[in-house]
């Protein structure tokens, strides 16, 4: 039950490459619908949360705590459609939103930059030129995306399990492979690992649950115990930890819940 993550460049095949393996290994291919599911609980219009992943996060200023509500909500939606497994997901930062899970083998798709300039603009009706703007500009701002949203750099190669560049190596060729790594000792589920992914799906759920009420929170999960940290100004600690722990405790699984009140740097007192 191996979860696939596949990041990639823009024009690099990589969407390709990932519906190839899903349909080699019978897995669900899983991009869009993430967004899509994630679109409805963050109240941002489907096109606008689209766009952002391509864009820099400004749009993600507009909101108080957006950047936190944001993560919460994708991770959530993902972790939810991957936690069977047997599912492939291409998209930014799956290795980060799925960390810690031993199941999950992280890809790392990139093209050579003159087929993915044949790709603009035979797409686009473009010149080299402007074909190669084009992906200097998006390229760019998926970096900054990615390193403002998540602190991580997604051409550093210690991220993946897997890097492939495709040009000798084909679309096919690239399945193949990661069909072949897929089926790996190391990546098959353990009791423990999906231990590690049922308590993943756990906190997600406990955490979109109280980010609404204190976005300044950390929730993780072990074997039904929630602990949670969060920043709560000391008058209100007894009333806030009260509230959420009766929120944590509605959550399906969660036998006992553990808060932890600490203050973050410059929070202002109430």
């Amino acid at each position: 039950m191996t979860i696939i993550t596949i990041s990639r460049g823009s024009y690099s095949r990589g969407k390709e490459i990932a519906e190839k393996v899903a349909e080699k290994l019978g897995y669900e291919c899983i991009a869009r619908e993430t967004l899509l599911e994630a679109s409805g609980q963050f109240n941002i219009e489907e096109a606008k949360l689209v766009r952002a992943v391509h864009d820099a996060p400004s749009i993600l200023d507009r909101f108080t705590y957006g950047k936190e509500k944001y993560i919460a909500y994708i991770q959530t939606a993902l972790a939810r459609q991957v936690r069977g497994g047997n599912a492939v997901y291409h998209g930014l930062a799956g290795h980060f939103l799925l960390h810690g899970v031993s199941h999950v083998l992280n890809v790392r798709i990139t093209a050579d930059m003159e087929d993915r300039i044949a790709i603009v603009m035979d797409r686009d009706h473009v010149g080299e030129k402007e074909a190669l703007r084009i992906l200097k500009h998006d390229d760019e701002e998926r970096r900054r995306w990615s390193h403002s949203l998540y602190g991580i750099d997604t051409t550093d190669p210690s991220l993946y399990d897997l890097m492939l560049f495709i040009k000798k190596i084909s679309v096919d060729d690239a399945a193949d492979i990661i069909c072949r790594a897929a089926q790996s000792e190391n990546l098959r589920t353990t009791p423990e690992s999906q231990k590690k992914m049922d308590d993943l799906v756990l906190a997600c759920e406990v955490k979109i649950r109280l980010i609404e009420i204190i976005p300044d929170i950390d929730v993780h999960a072990e074997n039904g115990v929630v602990f949670i940290r969060a920043d709560i100004p000391v008058a209100h600690r007894g009333t806030m930890t009260r509230e959420i722990t009766e929120i944590a405790f509605r959550v399906e699984g969660v036998q006992q819940v553990k808060v932890e009140a600490v203050r973050a740097p410059f929070a202002s007192e109430d």
